[in-house]
């Protein structure tokens, strides 16, 4: 794997495990991010507006990788789950962060590996403290890091996070994507990353989306653990 960063060593145990996933408790927190290119400046704009890099975390082997879009601005004066942006690490934030941990461990994949297609935070120009959308060229740049992932952890599925992480996925495979809600939970082969791609909805807007679905949460939560099972048993 590449460089590792034990910089939250005193929390928890090795592995993060922390906490009652069942009972809604906190989910477990990563204690190590894995570092692919110190301090890289690829994109200036994303490099100005970051104030870390939101480097992937969890375990080297995993079958699972969650794949999300780009880090949020997040909340520098939160408890530890300030976001990627002021941790260093992907899904660290109060919200979508701790809330796709938690659905992780109670579906039985608490040991996946969480990363973002975009490492950096893109502000948007007009108003710092919020994002705008990585632009076509900050995928590609950032593209070559993702792969380096997916060839090291080697997984077998990719649970892609929302519509843009879902495209960012596919455009690796020179693919685009024709209606995100219809390929929530939908499998899709990608013969060049080697993996199998599920599309799930972003944490952040699961309640606004998930009746579009047809689902409760449980039976949605039931559903993305019954399709990880098929794909990784």
């Amino acid at each position: 794997m590449p460089p590792s960063d034990d910089t939250d060593a005193g929390h928890g145990s090795a592995d993060g495990a922390e906490s009652d996933s069942t009972s809604g408790g906190e989910p477990a927190y990563p204690t190590r991010r894995n570092v692919l290119e110190p301090d890289c400046a690829r994109c200036p704009a994303l490099a100005e507006s970051r104030e870390c890099i939101s480097w992937g975390t969890g375990d080297p082997d995993a079958e699972v990788v969650v794949v999300g879009e780009a880090p949020g601005y997040g909340n520098p004066d939160a408890d530890r789950w300030r976001g990627g942006n002021w941790t260093g690490k992907a899904y660290t934030s109060r919200h979508s962060g701790r809330r796709i941990r938690r659905m992780l461990e109670r579906v039985g994949y608490g040991d996946a590996y969480f990363t973002n297609a975009v490492k950096c935070f893109p502000a948007d120009p007009d108003d710092p403290t919020t994002n705008r959308e990585p632009t076509p060229e900050e995928r590609s740049t950032c593209r070559s890091h993702l792969l380096t992932e997916l060839e090291t952890v080697d997984p077998a599925v990719v649970l892609a996070t929302g519509k843009h992480a879902t495209k960012t996925v596919l455009a690796a495979e020179n693919r685009a994507l024709e209606g995100f809600i219809d390929s929530v939970l939908e499998p899709v082969r990608c013969e060049r990353l080697g993996v199998t791609l599920v599309p799930i909805l972003h944490p952040s807007y699961q309640d606004v989306w998930i009746g579009r679905l047809g689902y409760e949460p449980e039976a949605y939560l039931e559903a993305i653990e019954e399709t990880l099972d098929a794909l990784t048993g």
